[in-house]
């Protein structure tokens, strides 16, 4: 009886092991076009949880770049014109030209894979998806950004008076989710009036005991700018709260959990 209770486990391994090896040929089978400066890019990618992963060494050289293995700090260092790069996997870690975030870094095959709209967006280039072809191009001159300063005014101050205290990672992510409910059809369409919504009630405890007036650090700053440039932490997340400050019940009850930074919990 023991023997065949073994004998059930290792078949439900085997078989649990094989399900995630579809699901990653899948992954990296996606037929999904790339092109930079409408040049085609062959390199291999995978999606994962809507995110397109690019190889790190393989992208950057492609580009013109360079790229050597650090293996004291086991780390990808990388040059690409005057942009310095270090992509740390251990550390789930990104920094391009001393500025550094919070990133998914997968390693596949021996490969480093980086959230492809974060690194190029960090890099200086401009992201555009298509869903109708299912296409992304990729332009080494970015366009200028529709954002106003009307919209960095309050989206800097939101974002300072919500997570002043987090890291830059923590920043942007509070900002990803101010511009994901404009993007959406059930928010206002401005970072204004997101930030002021009143439709069930003040959306944000800073509107109700007026720390949105304050002024905003240069980091909060830095991280509105990223966020409204395209740099992505929590992908398509609507939610936040503070568990220590706010049960949340709402949230926790009615909306699917994506992750946790600092003191911050996110939800789609």
């Amino acid at each position: 009886m023991k023997q065949r209770k073994k004998n059930i486990r290792l078949c439900v391994l085997l078989l649990v092991a094989m399900l995630i090896s579809l699901l990653s040929v899948s992954a990296f089978a996606k037929d999904i076009h790339i092109s930079v400066d409408d040049r085609n890019y062959d390199g291999s990618v995978f999606i994962h949880r809507g995110t397109t992963y690019l190889p790190l060494r393989h992208f950057l050289t492609y580009l013109g770049g360079t790229v050597d293995w650090n293996p004291a700090e086991k780390s990808a260092q990388a040059q690409l014109g005057n942009a310095t790069l270090t992509a740390t996997p251990t550390a789930q870690r990104l920094t391009v030209n001393n500025i550094s975030i919070e990133t998914s870094l997968s390693v596949q095959q021996g490969r480093i894979y980086i959230p492809l709209r974060t690194l190029c967006t960090m890099l200086g280039y401009h992201v555009l998806w298509n869903q109708n072809t299912y296409s992304i191009n990729i332009q080494s001159t970015a366009n200028h950004t529709s954002w106003s300063e009307k919209d960095l005014y309050w989206l800097s101050r939101i974002i300072y008076a919500e997570a002043g205290g987090e890291s830059l990672t923590g920043q942007i992510a509070v900002g990803n989710v101010i511009l994901n409910r404009v993007a959406s059809t059930e928010y206002p369409n401005t970072i204004y009036d997101v930030i002021f919504d009143r439709k069930d009630a003040v959306q944000f405890e800073p509107i109700a005991n007026g720390t949105i007036y304050n002024d905003p650090t240069d980091t909060a700053i830095q991280a509105a700018k990223l966020a409204m440039q395209g740099v992505s932490i929590v992908g398509d997340c609507l939610f936040f709260f503070n568990p220590s400050l706010s049960s949340g019940s709402w949230i926790v009850n009615n909306r699917t959990y994506y992750q946790t930074i600092g003191c911050h919990q996110f939800y789609l």
